[in-house]
């Protein structure tokens, strides 16, 4: 996996040849920490990646994007996550978490074969981008389909109906058919173009507020009305105290300004 910036020093029990370079400029400059996928290194690297990723965005000022590519995928990378321990999966697992629920937006670039961790980073992008040729691999093991949160994530987001269909079949998904279903936002046969005009949209809407919209978004299917209340309550306050003290500020420059225009006596 590539980013724009070099990696923090590794964990503990992680590889100390860091993978991340330095690579050219993404779309809209400025706004993006890019990652780029090689479904082919090994998954502590891959975990220690992801998390200096969300280093890099947390340390942003609003407005920042995390761009995440996922070329096509090698031949042979539908077998999922291949010869590790659960200590690692939960790292894994918690990297991915992390990267969801940054308070940078997230998109997310696919092209050809995606599955395993690719399909992990696609399933929690916040606006996603897919290529024609696109093609959403069940990561499969000896017939079954990969049990991590990746069964979680397209349970929630297609409804058990349909998420049956491709957890116990590990059907595969054509670009048509991920976008009927929602898991791709847009195809483009020019990704680059497609991936700059949101990231310049997407910068503009990019903080903290919006991270607890999705996380509010993330909760509606499992919380009760009476769970869910407080949480929106708590919302709703935050925004009423925000647009409060930007309606604040307003007038206290249109005061400013008033004073300015009037003549010493």
């Amino acid at each position: 996996m590539r980013t724009h910036d070099t990696l923090p020093p590794p964990a503990e029990g992680e590889p100390a040849d860091g993978t991340a370079t330095t690579v050219p400029d993404g779309p809209a400059d400025g706004l993006c920490t890019t990652l780029e996928l090689d479904a082919r290194q090994p998954l502590p690297e891959l975990t220690a990646a992801v998390n200096g990723a969300c280093d890099r965005a947390e340390a942003r000022a609003d407005g920042s994007v995390v761009l995440l590519r996922l070329p096509d995928a090698p031949a042979g990378t539908r077998a999922w996550p291949g010869q590790v321990d659960i200590r690692q999966i939960n790292r894994w697992e918690r990297a991915v978490r992390r990267l969801e629920r940054l308070p940078a937006l997230s998109i997310a670039v696919a092209s050809g074969a995606c599955g395993g961790p690719a399909l992990d980073l696609l399933l929690v992008g916040d606006y996603r981008i897919g290529s024609p040729d696109l093609r959403l691999l069940a990561p499969v093991n000896d017939g079954h389909f990969w049990p991590g949160m990746a069964v979680h994530r397209i349970s929630r987001q297609l409804g058990a109906a349909r998420a049956r269909q491709i957890v116990l079949w590990g059907d595969d998904i054509d670009a048509a058919r991920a976008r009927d279903l929602g898991l791709i936002d847009q195809l483009a046969d020019d990704t680059e173009e497609a991936a700059h005009t949101a990231a310049v949209l997407m910068g503009r809407i990019s903080d903290r507020e919006l991270a607890i919209r999705r996380q509010l978004l993330l909760e509606a299917q499992s919380l009760e009305f009476d769970e869910a209340l407080g949480p929106h309550l708590a919302a709703c306050d935050r925004e009423l105290r925000r647009l409060a003290a930007a309606a604040g500020s307003g007038d206290a420059a249109a005061e400013s300004g008033d004073a300015a225009g009037v003549p010493g006596e």
